[in-house]
């Protein structure tokens, strides 16, 4: 097995090394520094290349799953006319983050471009990563994009910026629409059936749930309802994992609670409700309610069954399955006949506020889009960078283009017919025509024309005239508007948020970070047990106990130093 894997690395890691060979665009002496790289190279190459028709090629590679654009796409094309660069993207496919990225290092061979993920941490250490510090105020757009304090927070051991957090950016007046992150969902057939009920509460909407099925154990085709599933592929773990701090409403600080009236860390791992939680999803599962197909499912089984409408609920972060599974419901007509998911506002008892949605952007400093040591211009690639967050360019990105994926009314307000948002859903129209450049820096918030929203779904008329009467009704019948209503909404947790940037990059040369590796390693080998055991008291002590073998507290005590220092930096703003 061992000489597999050996085999399988260096196959992979040749097979890179000939991908990003020759990657970037002009020839420069590449001084290395440290962990950096100064490469200059004069801004004006990519102008003077889209005047010519010369464009340049950059090659990048995100250490997650994704969809690679066409070699034909229009609008990709478009942008490569305005800016002079187009970006030949690859993905993550058979490999966990850290693997792929420990491949590229065995094989000293990068794309320009990188977004190395879990495996960022490693990245920095292998001295892979251009040093940005001395290049962002020559790109106003890449500066604007963060304040001061953010890109303070982004800087290594060394003093030095690495990389740029591309998400969660708010420009000019939030516009929230969506729920783009973790929720209990449910299908709208299932609240409609039952009248509209108020779900609070965990034991509630499992209820739901179960007595729907009891009705109703099929779809209309005789298909047999899948009444709740659960994804746990690889690094997807937070759909089982995660919950317990929701339940009791705390925010997705992902791998810790924080106290934010003694700001002090609590493991979620381990309270009470951790417990009543799995435990009810062993009850459920006992009752054939939960997947039994959850524990073996990959990513792509888990889209594939969310698509089919037969899955009544699951918890997940809406950017995981929503963009795909909504598009695929949308045309084969399903999200006619109830099968869109709404988010619902649950906690582990009534009278606990929930804190699913919070208001404002999250800055996880952990990744982000970096450059490497590879590429041959640095500038040129900054340049590209800066060019996406002009409007022009970022509406392109989302909006695509005037009078063909969008029209602009008498007030300026952008919108979308039916036959558009249609177009904009469908797979081969998307494959060939629109380009987002997901992984690289983006906005949301408002437009700087101060009328429209960065992204269609968050245009709230737009987002409002796209839903189906399903999803109106369902609104109507809670008396929302949006997917942000149905949860309410809270203030940034505090200075410290997210907790999970500091925790993803934990590596095992401390005790603390060590004790999280190990106590992921636990939870992955023994929830799925638990939620299956046909005794689960024993289970759960038997789980409790390895788990404490881990030694949690080293994490913990690592997370609060980190939670201290957070505080202290902050009030440096304050």
């Amino acid at each position: 097995m061992k000489t597999k894997k050996v085999l399988s690395v260096l196959l992979t890691a040749t097979m890179m090394s000939a991908m990003f060979t020759g990657c970037g665009g002009g020839e420069t002496n590449t001084t290395s520094t440290g962990t950096g790289t100064d490469a200059p190279v004069s801004s004006e190459d990519n102008n003077n290349a889209a005047n010519s028709g010369d464009i340049k090629e950059f090659t990048a590679f995100f250490a997650v799953p994704g969809t690679e654009i066409n070699d034909d796409n229009e609008i990709q094309q478009m942008i490569a006319e305005k800016t002079g660069v187009k970006v030949k993207e690859t993905w993550l496919t058979g490999q966990s983050a850290q693997e792929a990225v420990g491949t590229l290092i065995a094989g000293g061979e990068y794309p320009d471009f990188i977004d190395g993920g879990d495996g960022t941490a490693q990245l920095y250490d292998a001295g892979a990563l251009v040093a940005l510090d001395d290049y962002i105020d020559k790109y106003p757009n890449i500066k604007e994009f963060l304040t001061e304090e953010e890109w303070d927070k982004l800087r290594q051991d060394d003093g030095h910026i690495y990389w740029i957090q591309q998400f969660g950016n708010i420009y000019g007046e939030e516009k929230a629409t969506t729920h783009n992150d973790e929720a209990f969902w449910i299908q709208t057939r299932v609240l409609e059936w039952a009248g509209y009920p108020e779900v609070h509460t965990m034991d509630q909407y499992f209820d739901l749930i179960e007595s729907y099925n009891e009705a109703n154990p099929t779809m209309e085709d005789g298909t047999a309802n899948i009444p709740y599933t659960i994804l746990c592929d690889d690094w997807r773990y937070f759909c089982l994992e995660n919950a317990p701090q929701f339940l009791d409403g705390y925010p997705n600080d992902g791998s810790c609670i924080v106290d934010p009236n003694t700001l002090t860390i609590i493991d979620y791992n381990t309270t009470p409700t951790a417990k009543r939680y799995f435990q009810k999803l062993n009850e459920e599962f006992q009752k054939g309610i939960v997947d039994p197909e959850s524990f073996t499912q990959t990513y792509d089984e888990y889209i594939s069954k969310l698509s089919t409408g037969r899955v009544l609920g699951m918890i997940d972060q809406w950017w995981d399955f929503a963009y795909t599974v909504n598009d695929s419901l949308k045309q084969q007509g399903l999200d006619l006949k109830g099968c869109n998911y709404v988010p619902l506002p649950i906690t582990i008892e009534e009278g606990i506020k929930n804190q699913w949605h919070n208001s404002g952007g999250t800055l996880n400093v952990a990744s982000g889009l970096a450059i490497t040591t590879s590429c041959k211009d640095v500038e040129g690639a900054l340049q590209f960078v800066n060019d996406l967050l002009d409007q022009e360019i970022h509406d392109l990105r989302f909006w695509g283009v005037k009078d063909v994926d969008y029209s602009v009314n008498e007030d300026g307000e952008f919108y979308r017919t039916e036959d558009m948002r249609m177009k904009s859903s469908d797979t081969a129209y998307k494959a060939s025509h629109t380009c987002i450049y997901s992984y690289f820096p983006q906005y949301m918030g408002t437009s700087r024309d101060g009328i429209n929203a960065m992204k269609p779904e968050n245009q709230p008329k737009e987002f409002y005239d796209a839903l189906n009467e399903n999803i109106k009704k369902c609104f109507d019948a809670y008396g929302a508007e949006t997917y942000v209503d149905m949860l309410g909404t809270s203030e940034a947790p505090g200075a410290w948020y997210p907790m999970y940037s500091y925790s993803s990059n934990m590596t095992t040369a401390t005790e603390g970070g060590m004790a999280w590796t190990k106590m992921g390693e636990i939870k992955h080998e023994y929830l799925p047990k638990v939620v299956m055991a046909s005794d689960f008291e024993s289970a759960w002590e038997e789980y409790m106990e390895v788990y404490n073998g881990c030694n949690p507290q080293a994490f913990i005590d690592e997370m609060q130093t980190e939670l201290d220092r957070r505080m202290e930096e902050a009030a440096k703003y304050n």
